[in-house]
């Protein structure tokens, strides 16, 4: 008898209705806190406003034609610097030169070739920039390189993702680590990522051919934080600092590998939450530049304060043999420096 009373036309007429606009207000009330979450996070996390100008100086910014290696190179052209776009696309990187040089109107702004998963391709863009410049003031590692289930070898023999987040890198500071200490005092700045606590780097397999793309990305990750580590302790005294960062969760390009259907949810918290690559790049730009960290290094940084990391992480005994192990697995010549 009552559920018969409950279907009634009359009482569902008005019932539907109701329960729509109770949704429809639940829904609306859902989007104005992510909302307001979002705007909170975009004000208050990882704001960089610090007014140093980088005229006369020097810097690489590597992987600069999208996402936050664009903003950084846009925001230190803004700054007077000296802007190497160190990138494998050169027709696009072109383009963006020419943009970053109108904005600015900073016309020291030039684009070299550099695929960090090739050997020889490191070594012809160090050579260059060895023989070309006269000073290096600051290094930015920041491209990086990500896929989901689709494995990859380099021309060396090297797992993709470890040789273009890792290895190349690595390869690369060696051969540019004298012009650094020639221009000291002098910085590198290495960008990382949080999701480094997902993995751990395995020393008993550094070039893991069988591993799926997607978790090495978070090993990267941890290479990135235990190079960083060693390097600085190694530069000690030298005037060369290296700090890394991890730049948030960034609305960028190096989304577009993760297939559907794990793409349409993702889609859909890459808007809500995430930071555009403009507020992404703040933490490097503060490592970059910022006066009072001149003389910091070996350090983490995250929403542009100091940041801790996990025991894995800053393990130096592991930060050491993972050091000897990538000098092994890059193929360091008899005549390349050493750090």
């Amino acid at each position: 008898m009552v559920l018969a009373a409950v279907l009634r036309p009359e009482i569902l007429l008005w019932a539907i209705p109701l329960l729509l606009l109770l949704g429809t207000i639940a829904v609306l009330g859902l989007l104005v806190v992510v909302f307001l979450i979002r705007l909170y996070a975009q004000v208050t996390c990882g704001v960089y406003n610090g007014k140093a100008r980088m005229d006369g100086k020097t810097v690489i910014v590597t992987g600069c034609t999208s996402g936050i290696g664009k903003e950084t190179a846009r925001d230190l052209a803004k700054r007077g610097a000296r802007v190497i776009m160190a990138c494998r696309n050169m027709d696009l990187a072109e383009k963006i030169k020419d943009e970053i040089i109108k904005e600015t109107d900073n016309s020291k702004v030039i684009v070299k070739k550099l695929d960090l998963s090739s050997f020889a391709s490191i070594r012809e863009f160090a050579d260059d920039i060895n023989k070309t410049e006269t000073k290096l003031d600051v290094l930015i590692h920041n491209a990086g390189y990500a896929q989901t289930f689709k494995k990859a070898k380099t021309e060396d023999g090297l797992e993709m993702t470890m040789a273009t987040n890792h290895y190349g890198p690595f390869l690369l500071t060696h051969l540019l680590i004298n012009l650094l200490k020639k221009s000291s005092p002098s910085r590198i700045v290495v960008v990382s990522s949080s999701l480094y606590r997902l993995a751990r780097v395995n020393l008993e397999n550094p070039n893991p051919l069988d591993t799926m793309p997607g978790y090495l990305y978070y090993v990267s990750k941890e290479a990135n934080i235990l190079f960083t580590k060693e390097l600085a302790r190694r530069l000690e005294g030298t005037g060369v600092t290296v700090n890394c960062l991890h730049p948030g969760l960034i609305d960028t390009g190096i989304w577009k590998n993760v297939p559907a259907p794990l793409s349409w949810g993702l889609a859909l918290i890459i808007k809500g939450f995430f930071k555009t690559p403009q507020q992404g790049c703040q933490t490097t730009v503060k490592l970059a530049v910022e006066e009072k960290l001149l003389k910091t290094t070996g350090k983490y940084f995250s929403d542009c304060q100091e940041s801790s990391v996990s025991p894995s992480a800053s393990d130096m005994g592991k930060a050491r043999k993972f050091w000897e192990i990538s000098e092994k697995l890059v193929h360091l010549e008899e005549n390349d420096p050493r750090i």
